[in-house]
């Protein structure tokens, strides 16, 4: 996760909210836990800024 990336756009969070969420101060994407499956994978997709990968 590239949080300079990070537009937040909210995308992710929409996607994995058990997963992803985002940091009161600046609303940039924080990893709430690390987790894969459907609903990440398509997380990652969707985020328009490319600041989440998988590895």
């Amino acid at each position: 996760m590239d949080r300079e990336r990070c537009v937040s756009s909210g995308q992710c969070a929409t996607w994995a909210p058990e997963v992803f969420g985002h940091d009161e101060e600046d609303g940039r994407v924080v990893l709430l836990e690390q987790a894969d499956g459907p609903a990440v994978r398509n997380a990652v997709k969707s985020c328009p800024s490319r600041a989440i990968t998988l590895r």
